[in-house]
């Protein structure tokens, strides 16, 4: 549906010859507005529902008081997978995990997975690499916060994390969960917290589309297969340790990783440039940098950049 519009707008209405780059890049642009705009508002909003029977308080004292019986870690990174945070905004929730007694690999598995895995993101992926990517990208993320969080508690790293973190109260006084508000006003909350989302990320949703039709459109076909074409053995560290300078939510991220791959870059490679992007920028080591040590800090960019290398060559071998 979306490319027929696309196509009437761009190529009927428009006039425009489906040969030229800049009819290309106009039809990507505009037929990837169409679906994604779709799919963000649709899934923001059952999101939206899910986080209001589901409050982050909730969930953080559960975690903290054992509830779940040895299965922390996964239901911390699935939790990290239903908040719509990027890298930067799940940091001070992840203060606030260690803060209020949660173990430190636990609050890594949610820190991990939250940024790669939330709502954006695969509606991003459903629109653009169809459902069996989507499903496989997010049980691999899940999985990623889920493993490297274990691994990472059982290592004992507390002692890294700076001391003032430990100093603030822990053990404060309960605080009476909010009331549910009326059925009729469910929906307006609903409603608000999803346009609230959308405001705070479309301009990052249009500028990723926009340089993604660029590329689409205008880049040769063979301008990166020479960097990270499937015969470089090296190409998905390679994306990574690029990635790593770049900062992006996954909603600006995923619609290039869409026009690379439509210029042949192997889908893994693309996807460990993006989890990269998402999950190990500058600006996310800036601000964790206030609350761990240098050490605890190299373990952890260390880890995620080798967990998402080994989901990059898995990737490739899949697809």
């Amino acid at each position: 549906m979306w490319e027929g519009i696309a196509d009437w707008v761009v190529y009927t209405a428009m006039g425009l010859d489906p040969a030229t780059h800049g009819a290309a890049a106009l039809h990507f642009f505009l037929q990837d507005v169409l679906k994604i705009g779709f799919l963000l508002l649709l899934i923001v909003h059952l999101m939206g529902a899910v986080n209001l029977y589901l409050p982050i308080e909730r969930i953080r004292d559960r975690m903290a008081a054992g509830h779940f019986h040895g299965a922390e870690h996964l239901v911390a990174s699935t939790f990290g997978a239903a908040t719509p945070f990027c890298s930067c905004s799940s940091i001070p929730l992840f203060m606030g995990f260690l803060q209020g007694g949660i173990p430190l690999g636990v609050t890594f598995s949610f820190l991990i997975t939250s940024p790669l895995v939330n709502e954006v993101a695969l509606a991003l992926f459903l629109g653009m690499f169809g459902w069996k990517v989507t499903v496989i990208y997010a049980a691999s993320g899940i999985l990623l916060g889920t493993v490297l969080g274990f691994v990472l508690g059982r290592l004992k790293l507390e002692r890294f994390v700076e001391a003032w973190v430990w100093q603030v109260a822990s053990s404060r006084a309960a605080e009476p969960a909010a009331p549910r508000p009326p059925l009729r006003l469910q929906a307006s909350l609903i409603t608000q917290q999803a346009f609230d989302i959308l405001r705070g990320i479309w301009i990052y949703v249009i500028a990723g589309i926009g340089v993604g039709a660029m590329i689409h459109g205008y880049v040769p076909i063979g301008f990166f297969e020479g960097y990270l074409s499937p015969s470089n053995p090296l190409s998905v560290p390679l994306s990574v340790l690029l990635a790593v300078p770049m900062y992006a939510s996954a909603a600006g991220a995923i619609p290039i990783i869409q026009a690379l791959v439509a210029k042949g870059i192997p889908l893994g490679t693309s996807l460990a440039f993006m989890m990269a992007v998402v999950g190990l920028s500058l600006p996310e080591a800036m601000m964790l940098k206030k609350v761990m040590r240098p050490s605890l800090l190299g373990i952890f960019f260390g880890t995620v950049a080798t967990a998402i290398i080994v989901l990059g060559y898995a990737f490739n071998l899949m697809f």
